[in-house]
């Protein structure tokens, strides 16, 4: 009888060692997991996101690459990394929807222009302002020395664009910094300069204002600021928090119908300047191919 407990003893304490061990090695493997996870979420690595946009007005092919809220961040010596990302997209034309440059002091500028510089040497770049170009109090310089490195830049104005053999609209308004009744107006103005017959495309920094952009006849608008939320958890949340949308924005990045009209959001390139780093949010080049 004896003998047999001491038996039942060694074998419940083998049987909470091994539990024992057990547990703490799916702790380990769980926390390996977790850790991986996380530390793939903060990549921050560039990738391409694309998208197809089907109309009549189109005959030919026309690439767009839609660059947004790089606020003077570092890709590379000379910025070759956007630059060569770009590149091998071989696109058209390239768009840029504000933020372009930071306000912060510490961002140098300077990699916000020479991105500029030489994008425009290889294509016709279209730029319009962002809320952080405002900020830097130096807004009009700003877009003069843009102005210098060959970028067309848009402030209430229509371009009539040809591009592989393709004519478009390219329409561009300031950010709401301008001042409300102007940015109304500049509204105003590239709405009654289009040509129906003509597919129009209009840029613009603020996603969240779709009220405003709904109804006017523009085929493609594209924006960005939300900076793709932030956070994101693929399929399941597709940003956390975005500035004038709050949390669980609406139009953080992606593609949406506005009754007829396109609406892209790209979650942009910001990297270091952000106080909160990227979640499951990559910075993105946006490719557009209208067909």
């Amino acid at each position: 009888m004896a003998v047999g407990t001491a038996i039942m003893r060694e074998m419940y304490k083998r049987k909470e060692l091994f539990l024992k061990k057990r547990t703490k090695t799916l702790l380990l493997a769980g926390g390996i997991v977790a850790g991986l996870l996380v530390w793939n979420g903060l990549d921050t690595s560039l990738t391409i996101r694309e998208y197809a946009v089907e109309s009549k007005k189109v005959d030919h092919p026309v690439r767009l690459a839609l660059l947004t809220d790089l606020h003077c961040c570092y890709y590379g010596e000379g910025q070759r990394e956007l630059l060569d990302a770009v590149a091998a997209q071989k696109p058209d034309l390239v768009v840029l929807s504000g933020d372009i440059v930071d306000d912060d002091p510490s961002m140098p500028e300077e990699r916000a222009l020479a991105t500029v510089e030489s994008l425009a040497e290889q294509w016709p770049v279209y730029y319009v302002t962002g809320n952080h170009e405002f900020r830097t109090g130096r807004v009009d310089e700003i877009k003069a020395e843009l102005r210098d490195r060959g970028a067309v830049v848009l402030e209430g104005e229509t371009a009539l664009v040809t591009a592989a053999g393709q004519t478009i609209q390219i329409c561009g308004i300031d950010d709401p910094g301008v001042g409300a009744s102007a940015w109304q107006r500049q509204l105003d103005d590239v709405t009654s300069a289009l040509e129906a017959d003509v597919f129009s495309v209009l840029l613009t920094h603020r996603p969240e204002r779709v009220e405003d952009y709904t109804g006017r006849g523009f085929d493609l608008v594209l924006a960005g600021h939300a900076h793709g939320g932030q956070w994101r958890i693929p399929g399941l949340i597709n940003g956390l928090l975005a500035p004038n949308q709050g949390l669980f924005p609406q139009y953080a990045g992606g593609e949406y119908d506005l009754d007829g009209t396109t609406l892209i959001v790209s979650r942009g390139l910001a990297r270091e300047s952000t106080r909160v780093p990227r979640f499951y949010n990559p910075p993105e080049v946006v490719i557009i191919e209208v067909t």
